[in-house]
Order: structure tokens, then C-alpha cells, then sequence
């Protein structure tokens, strides 16, 4: 069937799969992702060497949610609908203009202290200052502030309503596009893409090195398990979030098919966390099977 047949309701089949697709992912990336914080609360893993990467876990939980309620949920309203939140109202447009690029770029820096939280975890004996609660928190707080302040100018100067009256998605004083693609480029992707690389080279071979140890044979949260499951999540954030970030860069005036499909790979990234958990991190599905019994946690 070609992509400009039409269903029933009129909608080419293309739009009709990438509309409901975009809603698909915002409802069950909600669901999962707040059973994640759901289940990385709860008391086996509120204690633990791996108290740390857990808050790192919880906040990408929050974030891998609301990134679906920008550019992704407008694609469900566009091509359902016919409503575009970019060009409905200045504020939506500000809002869904500043979660699409805040929320993603917080959610890559926080998955680079991920990796380079489990490097020292597995490369020192001894904890050093990064993986105490209260600095991990404070690092936390310190990206999303960090990136606020890169993003804030879209709150103030992108997004205006024409003298027509119709809603502009650039800038007046500057050009918005696709200049700040640019950057979202290199902030989003080429700078975590050096230091995921770097950091989960050095934990795959202490990984391989130090499988044995008395450090991670003790560990109350297994130090294995956990690391291999983030770093199957790092490696699958550069495979599925690269290709999409370089399309819409440098390449958004080509086939738009292509550029849908890679839309939707890079926002399925961002539930898929769920079942990298249940398959990858045997504490994580341990708690999921408790709470679907109803047990009380260990």
C-alpha cells in the first residue's frame, strides 16, 4: 500500500501510523517510565553502594517522560488532527519548542554521569566523591540547571505571532533555524557521544578484568548486572538518537518518510528503558515480579 493511500477517516496510511504511533509512545512511555521511578523507589534500592546511579536512573525516568509531550505528541495532534502546537499559540509554541530540546539534552548528560559513575564504581576501591548521594544530586541539579540557561532564550525570543497574525516557530532578532539544530547536535549527541564511547570502553574492559572481585561479589545491588544494563542503555541512546538529530539537521528538506521513521526510533528509545530493565537487571525485574504479586519488598 503506498504511503498516499487513504484510511477510512480520509488520513493517508502514513500519517495515520505516524499519528498513532506518537500517541502509542507518549501513553505507554508515561505508563513505564513511571513505574520505573515506581519500582527504583522502593526499598531494596533506596540503600546500597549504587544509591548514586539510582537517582541518576529516577531522573531519566521523569525526563524520558516529558520529552514525549514535545515535537511527539505534536506529531500524534498534526497528523490526526490537523493541529499543530507549534502554530496553534505563542506559548505552545514556546513550550513544545523548549521540552523537545531541554528535556533531551538533560536526559544525554545525565546518562554521561551514568557512565562515568559505573567507571569509578568498577575502577577505584575505594568511593570517591562522585558517587555520594548528596553529590549526585547535586550534579543532577547542576545539569538541569545548566541546560535551562542554554535553552532559555527559546522561552524569550522564539515564537511570534506575525502582523497576520499567523505563529512563527523562529526567532525576529536571529535565525533560530536551523542553527540551533546545530547546536542540538553537538550538545545532544557529539559531546555524549566522546565521553559515552570514552567511559563504557573503560567499563567493558574492568568489566572483563575485575569480574571476579571481592567488590562486586559484595555489592548489595549487584555491580555487574547494573553496569551492563546501562551500558546496553548508552550504547542504544547513540545507535537510535544519532541518526535522527543529523537528519533534521542537515537533511530536513529531504524525504520525509525517512525522517518519520527516524523520529519514531528516537522517541521509542526513550520507552524503551522498561524492558531493557526487565531483561538486563535481575534486582529491577525481582521488584517488578513482587509488586505484580503484591509482596512486600525484601
Amino acid at each position: 500500500m503506498s504511503a498516499n493511500s487513504t484510511t477510512l477517516n480520509g488520513l493517508s496510511t502514513e500519517s495515520w501510523i505516524v499519528g498513532y504511533y506518537s500517541l502509542f509512545l507518549t501513553i505507554i512511555g508515561t505508563i513505564l517510565n513511571l513505574f520505573i521511578f515506581i519500582v527504583l523507589y522502593r526499598a531494596p534500592f533506596r540503600n546500597g553502594n549504587n544509591r548514586g546511579t539510582l537517582y541518576y536512573m529516577r531522573t531519566i525516568a521523569i525526563f524520558d517522560i516529558l520529552i514525549l509531550y514535545g515535537w511527539n505528541l505534536d506529531h500524534y495532534l498534526a497528523q490526526i488532527y490537523g493541529l499543530t502546537l507549534l502554530r496553534y499559540s505563542v506559548p505552545s509554541c514556546k513550550v513544545v519548542t523548549f521540552i523537545s530540546y531541554f528535556t533531551g539534552q538533560v536526559s544525554a548528560y545525565l546518562r554521561v554521569f551514568i557512565c562515568i559513575d559505573r567507571y569509578f564504581s568498577l575502577s577505584r576501591i575505594r568511593r570517591v566523591w562522585i558517587h555520594r548521594p548528596k553529590n549526585t544530586l547535586i550534579i543532577i541539579v547542576c545539569i538541569i540547571i545548566l541546560v535551562l540557561l542554554l535553552n532559555l532564550h527559546i522561552l524569550i525570543f522564539v515564537c511570534y505571532r506575525r502582523i497576520n497574525g499567523s505563529v512563527a516557530i523562529g526567532a525576529q532578532y536571529y535565525r533560530f533555524y536551523p542553527l540551533w539544530d546545530y547546536v542540538n547536535l553537538g550538545v545532544y549527541n557529539c559531546v555524549p557521544f566522546i565521553l559515552m564511547v570514552t567511559f563504557n570502553s573503560g567499563i567493558i574492559r574492568h568489566l572483563i578484568r575485575a569480574r571476579q572481585t571481592r567488590i562486586i561479589r559484595n555489592s548489595r545491588l549487584n555491580h555487574r548486572s547494573i553496569t551492563i544494563t546501562l551500558v546496553i542503555t548508552t550504547s542504544l541512546f547513540l545507535i537510535m538518537t544519532i541518526p535522527a538529530t543529523v537528519a533534521f539537521a542537515f537533511f530536513i528538506g529531504y524525504d520525509k518518510t525517512i525522517l518519520r521513521l527516524l523520529d519514531g526510533i528516537f522517541y521509542t528509545y526513550h520507552i524503551s528503558s522498561f524492558p531493557l530493565y526487565m531483561f538486563t537487571f535481575h534486582e529491577f525485574r525481582q521488584e517488578c515480579v513482587n509488586i505484580l504479586r503484591c509482596r512486600k519488598p525484601q
